[in-house]
C-alpha cells in the first residue's frame, strides 16, 4: 500500500528510516481507525431510521448504544440503500431454492449489519452465512452476540456455538476475523470455515472496496469470480466521486480519516461495470441510488416518505446520485441469476 509521508525531517534533523516506519505505521493505523468508525456512523443511522419506521429491524439497537437525530436525506438514503440490498437478496434466494440449489452468503466488510437475523425473521435460512471484518470490529460483534438472547438464540438454532480468538462459528452462520487486503488469508479461513465454491453464493460489500486500494479490491472481485462459478457480487458504495460535489464528499472522509484509496474506479457507473467485467465476471450492471430509489415499490417510499419532512429533494437528488449499487454475476449452473432485478 502506497502512502504518502511527509516526514523528512524530525526536529529539523533529517528522518532516519526507523523514524519514517513508525509515521508510516500510525498513519496506517489511523486510517484503519477511520474506517472502523464509519461502521459505528452507519449502525446509529440505521438505529435512528429503524426506529423511526423507515423499516423493520429490531436486531440494530443491540449494536448501538444510542442514536441523535438524523436528517431526512440521510435516512433516506439508507432507506434505498437497506430495501435494495434486501430486494436482490431475497430474489437471489427465490432464484435459487426454485431450482432446488442450496444457497451461501459472503459479507466482506459485514460491520454490525443485522442482514442475517432480518432474513431469519423472514423465514430464510441460507446453508451458511459467513461475515467477515476486522479483528476488532468482529470481538465487539461477537460479544453483543453472546450478551443479547434474542441474538444468541437465532444463533443457537444452528447447534453448536464454537468462539476462538478469530471468531464465532456454527453450522450455518460465521463471524470470521481477517484483513480484506489479504485474500488470500480471507480464503483460506473460509474454506476452512466450510464455504463451498460449487454452492450458488450472494457476496455483499457495502461501503467497503473503495476504502481499498484499487489493486487490492480488484484482487478481491478477480478471486470472488475465479472461486464462485455461480454467484452474484453485490456492491455499494460511492460513484461520481470527482465532480464538484463528489470532492466535498472525498475531503470530508479524508478530514476524518477515511481515504477513498479506490476513488480512481468509481468515477462512473459505466467505472463500475467494466471494473468488474475486467476482473473475470461474465455479467455486470451499475445503478446510482437515486435510480435505486425510484424503482423501490412505491406504495412502501410513500409510507416511508410521511415520516419526515423533506424540505430540499434536490439535496436528496445530489446525494443519491453519488451512491451506487454496482452487481456482477456469474451462472455456471445456468439457474437463471440475470433474472434478478429491482
Amino acid at each position: 500500500q502506497t502512502i504518502k509521508v511527509n516526514c523528512a525531517t524530525v526536529n529539523e534533523e533529517p528522518a532516519t528510516r526507523d523514524q519514517i516506519v513508525v509515521v508510516v505505521f500510525l498513519r496506517l493505523r489511523d486510517m484503519a481507525a477511520g474506517v472502523q468508525a464509519t461502521n459505528e456512523d452507519a449502525t446509529s443511522c440505521k438505529r435512528y431510521a429503524a426506529e423511526k419506521g423507515y423499516w423493520k429491524d429490531p436486531f440494530v439497537k443491540f449494536f448501538n448504544r444510542s442514536s441523535d437525530r438524523k436528517s431526512p436525506e440521510i435516512s433516506r438514503g439508507y432507506y434505498a440503500r437497506v430495501k435494495a440490498i434486501e430486494i436482490v437478496c431475497h430474489q437471489f434466494l427465490d432464484i435459487c431454492e426454485g431450482q432446488g440449489q442450496e444457497t451461501q452468503i459472503l459479507s466482506l466488510g459485514a460491520g454490525f449489519d443485522t442482514l442475517y437475523w432480518r432474513l431469519h425473521a423472514a423465514g430464510r435460512r441460507p446453508c451458511r452465512y459467513v461475515e467477515v471484518d476486522y479483528p476488532q470490529v468482529v470481538k465487539r460483534k461477537v460479544v453483543t452476540c453472546q450478551s443479547k438472547k434474542v441474538l444468541s438464540d437465532v444463533i443457537k438454532d444452528n447447534g453448536q456455538v464454537t468462539l476462538d480468538s478469530a471468531g464465532l462459528y456454527s453450522k450455518h452462520y460465521c463471524i470470521v476475523s481477517g484483513d480484506l487486503k489479504d485474500i488470500i488469508d480471507i480464503s483460506k479461513k473460509l474454506t476452512d470455515r466450510g464455504l463451498m465454491a460449487d454452492v450458488p453464493t450472494l457476496i455483499l460489500t457495502e461501503c467497503v472496496l473503495v476504502y481499498l486500494e484499487t489493486s487490492q479490491a480488484r484482487s478481491i472481485l478477480s478471486w470472488a469470480a475465479s472461486t464462485f462459478p455461480t454467484a452474484l457480487f453485490v456492491n455499494y458504495g460511492p460513484v461520481n466521486v470527482f465532480d464538484r460535489f463528489g470532492q466535498v464528499m472525498v475531503e470530508n472522509l479524508r478530514l476524518r480519516s477515511c481515504a477513498l484509496l479506490g476513488a480512481d474506479d468509481c468515477r462512473s457507473l459505466d467505472k463500475l461495470k467494466s471494473r468488474f467485467l475486467d476482473c473475470g465476471w461474465s455479467e455486470a450492471g451499475a445503478m446510482d441510488l437515486w435510480t435505486v430509489y425510484r424503482k423501490l415499490p412505491q406504495d412502501d417510499v410513500q409510507r416511508m416518505e410521511k415520516l419526515e419532512f423533506l424540505d430540499e429533494v434536490e439535496l436528496l437528488q445530489q446525494l443519491l446520485q453519488h451512491y451506487s449499487i454496482s452487481w456482477a454475476i456469474g451462472d455456471s449452473l445456468g439457474i437463471g441469476l440475470n433474472k434478478l432485478q429491482l
